[in-house]
């Protein structure tokens, strides 16, 4: 082909734009994507304006962070109205003129908005934003100017026959596709639903996270399902082998089904919560943050996070500091010497430990809830002194109540000369005759 064929071809190319930009049908397509998107702002101005939580960002109140979602998802609106309306609008430009390349042009740009607002507004991990730009929106421009058949076709061709299995191209394409999709979205639905179940603030606390755990469980069975629909395995052939896979891994994940099962009885009878201080038998405490279907997680005053497998929850003793009630005894003890005036030492320890902010003191107190001081017992070099006092919570981390009267109670020892004894032993001679002859 000469340089002079390449000019006149593209003269014609030129002359056929010209005459198609110039066109009736050019103009009736310019028309409707005119009319299609003033349709779509004048929907999403009535939308902003009657609904309260897309018209303003919600800053407080419940599920604060699904509000904010949905008040993002506003933007979509838009895009995805211009994207319903131009498939209606191909149908009937097909119809009266017989067109709509253009109109498909502008549907195209339509879902790469579309997809793009959803990668800046709801995706933060970089795999899936990948997979967004540079594969699903591909599929979605080949399905909507009709190539995807013939992209499906070419790649379901070539493929690899192991045995009665026919892996092709198309297949492994569409479960890594269509797999990772499936992990997002279930993420994302794993994420907020637990949200609005523990936000049901009119069940208990156990009751919610049995929900939780049910609704995860059940999620993860239907990716499981779907990616097996996806994989194109039989069922039938799945059930002969997961029965035989069943008793093999029956053996070695005794450990692991039994955590799982005694998960499920302590959400059920409640016998520990979400917040309960635990005190385990070898003498680790903590407060439980979270409660899985395997283990709980126990945080301590100091920092630490201590992981519970749930069957020792079953099969050993333990101490539940709060879990029905909160308030707590908790004993102060000290000696004073022999020749102290107990009545005024009672009188102001009494007193000086009810002061405490934390402490639970009153009128309307029960007596036996009262701070109180007693004589313990009578020792080697002093009066034992017992103090007991009744707080809410554990004394510990913010509470840290049992510090402070022991300073208070030693300021008052000091402003009223009330001795603490040193140990003192008393030694006697019985034959001071022979110390004389020495």
């Amino acid at each position: 082909m000469d340089l002079e064929s390449i000019n006149r071809q593209l003269e014609l190319l030129v002359q056929g734009i010209l005459e198609w930009s110039t066109s009736p049908q050019f103009y009736s397509q310019i028309g409707i994507i005119f009319l299609t998107v003033c349709i779509a702002f004048i929907i999403d101005r009535i939308f902003t304006q009657t609904i309260p939580l897309l018209k303003t960002e919600p800053t407080s109140g419940r599920l604060l962070a699904l509000r904010k979602q949905m008040h993002h998802a506003g933007d979509l609106i838009i895009p995805v109205l211009c994207i319903l309306l131009l498939n209606i609008a191909d149908e009937i430009s097909m119809l009266l003129i017989h067109q709509s390349w253009l109109i498909k042009l502008a549907e195209s740009i339509a879902i790469i908005i579309t997809l793009y607002l959803i990668i800046t507004r709801f995706t933060k991990k970089k795999l899936v934003r990948s997979m967004i730009k540079w594969i699903v929106i591909p599929i979605v421009l080949l399905q909507v100017f009709g190539w995807l058949d013939e992209v499906t076709s070419f790649l379901d061709s070539i493929y690899m026959q192991i045995g009665n299995i026919r892996l092709s191209l198309y297949g492994i394409s569409r479960l890594l596709v269509f797999g990772v999709i499936l992990f997002w979205l279930g993420r994302i639905s794993n994420n907020i639903g637990v949200q609005v179940i523990r936000n049901q603030d009119d069940l208990e606390i156990g009751t919610r996270e049995v929900f939780a755990k049910l609704f995860q469980v059940t999620l993860y069975f239907i990716v499981f399902i779907l990616l097996l629909q996806l994989m194109g395995i039989n069922f039938t052939a799945l059930a002969v082998f997961g029965g035989a896979l069943g008793v093999g891994l029956g053996f070695g994940l005794q450990s692991i089904a039994s955590n799982f099962i005694s998960g499920i009885i302590i959400l059920l009878d409640r016998s520990i919560t979400v917040g309960d201080y635990i005190q385990l038998e070898d003498g680790r405490a903590g407060k439980i943050r979270e409660l899985n279907m395997r283990s709980a997680i126990l945080e301590t005053y100091d920092g630490k996070d201590i992981m519970v497998p749930n069957e020792q929850f079953i099969t050993t003793n333990f101490v539940n500091w709060t879990h029905k009630n909160q308030k707590q005894r908790y004993p102060i003890e000290f000696t004073v010497a022999y020749d102290t005036d107990l009545d005024l030492l009672f009188e102001e320890v009494r007193k000086v430990v009810a002061s405490h902010p934390k402490v639970i003191s009153g009128e309307d107190v029960p007596i036996e809830e009262r701070p109180d001081a007693e004589i313990a017992g009578f020792g080697n070099d002093g009066i034992d002194i017992l103090v007991e006092f009744w707080m809410e919570g554990i004394d510990d981390g913010e509470n840290r109540v049992g510090a402070d009267l022991l300073h208070m109670i030693w300021k008052v020892l000091q402003e009223h000369n009330i001795e603490i004894p040193y140990p003192q032993r008393e030694v006697r001679v019985l034959n001071p005759e022979d110390l004389s002859r020495t």
